[in-house]
């Protein structure tokens, strides 16, 4: 899809110490243009409620849908020549036939492969698009926690889980933190961790107006908290994903290395899908981080044209 410019794209700026930063870490011309260009639409197909097929069908005499590579239930969505209104209205979204929700956000719960059966957290669930996938691949089967720390943050997660059909779900409202008094152990857990958001820019315009150094500092010591929470909540075998729409390496290669570095029984496992990748950053300022987080997945907008993603995958041994 061609991409399409915001209209005051002129009068859009960036702060000089992004710039700087920024520069440093991609090709910042393409990182530039791409973050100020509108995002794809996307949907993915809730097999809870209707197969991928029959939902296809309900919707191709209006819509054109394009495939996403690395999700078969996912599909990039554009309005018809015949008719036009927002894919939101649709009936079949109020149904719990598909859920909006961005192609790269979509990656997470792929690389976690929720079984049925299992027990699995979504430590930071809201407001459900990754949670409502897990709960799809477990087919409703096993237990599945969704956790958030506000009470704001229940509504709309509470809301999704019973419009999508998910009937394996316990909402818990804590501090990730806090699971570590719990005992209970977890087959697999996505820390899709509090972030400075810096690859939602083409959504999110917010977002250049309050980043700063300072902010993503603070996140990386939240961040780091959750994932060694999440870790020691693993039983033996089990998987971590961590995930985050920032780009910062703080926020990022730097919480997964603590991590490798503190625990001996930690492993980075390879992430391979269909889609376009860029390497890990494994020196940045006076910071140097293991090669091992070459197995890591970072995706710049650029790369395929989504928002920007960080994605690893730990197994406990």
């Amino acid at each position: 899809m061609e991409q399409v410019p915001f209209r005051n794209i002129s009068e859009i700026e960036f702060k000089p110490k992004f710039v700087e930063r920024y520069s440093k870490l991609t090709d910042w011309e393409e990182f530039r243009q791409c973050s100020l260009s509108f995002l794809n639409r996307s949907i993915r197909v809730n097999t809870l409620k209707i197969p991928v097929k029959e939902l296809k069908e309900r919707l191709e005499d209006k819509w054109t849908l394009g495939q996403i590579p690395w999700c078969k239930e996912g599909f990039w969505i554009e309005h018809g020549k015949k008719e036009r209104r927002d894919v939101g209205n649709l009936i079949e979204h109020s149904l719990g036939y598909f859920y909006l929700q961005e192609a790269a956000s979509m990656i997470p719960p792929i690389v976690l492969e929720p079984k049925p059966h299992e027990a699995v957290l979504d430590m930071a669930a809201s407001p459900g698009s990754k949670t409502t996938q897990i709960a799809q691949y477990m087919e409703n089967k096993g237990i599945l926690i969704s956790n958030d720390y506000t009470i704001d943050r229940m509504k709309p997660l509470s809301i999704n889980l019973q419009r999508c059909g998910v009937t394996n779900a316990i909402i818990t409202l804590m501090e990730g933190q806090w699971f570590r008094k719990s005992g209970i152990e977890f087959d697999r857990i996505l820390v899709d961790a509090p972030c400075s958001g810096t690859g939602t820019i083409r959504k999110s315009l917010k977002t250049l107006r309050i980043w700063n150094p300072d902010m993503v500092r603070r996140l990386s010591i939240t961040q780091k908290q959750l994932i060694e929470t999440g870790f020691n909540l693993l039983k033996e075998n089990g998987t971590l994903v961590y995930s985050t729409c920032s780009l910062e390496p703080e926020e990022n290669e730097e919480v997964v290395d603590f991590l490798l570095k503190k625990y001996d029984n930690s492993r980075l496992e390879e992430i391979n899908l269909n889609l376009k990748r860029s390497s890990a950053i494994l020196e940045f300022e006076d910071k140097k981080y293991s090669d091992e987080l070459n197995k890591c997945l970072r995706i710049w907008p650029q790369d395929n044209d989504t928002e920007g993603f960080f994605v690893a995958k730990l197994r406990k041994i």
